[in-house]
């Protein structure tokens, strides 16, 4: 029997390739439509990588992030947060 390679036999079941998700994917359909929708408003560029995330406060937002320009951004019910917004909402909750 052959010895499973390092790269195989360290990866978790939530690391393994589904046929939707792809190999250790994080980004699930709605934030996949949330990217494919936006340019980035400071360079045009549609090469956008939108992930969904809850912050701290329990609120859910999409993070986008421009592969051009590296421009990074907020979003919540439509409306961008800035980044002091979302400094904010994720601070430690006493």
């Amino acid at each position: 029997m052959s010895k499973p390679s390092k790269a195989t036999a360290s990866r978790t079941p939530r690391q393994a390739a589904t046929p939707l998700s792809g190999p250790a994917s994080l980004v699930h359909a709605e934030a996949r439509s949330l990217a494919k929708s936006h340019r980035c408003d400071e360079c045009g560029s549609e090469r956008v990588t939108a992930i969904a995330m809850t912050l701290t406060d329990g609120s859910s937002v999409h993070f986008a992030s421009c592969h051009r320009c590296e421009t990074r951004w907020w979003v919540q019910d439509g409306a961008r947060l800035s980044f002091d917004h979302v400094i904010a909402k994720t601070r430690k909750i006493a």
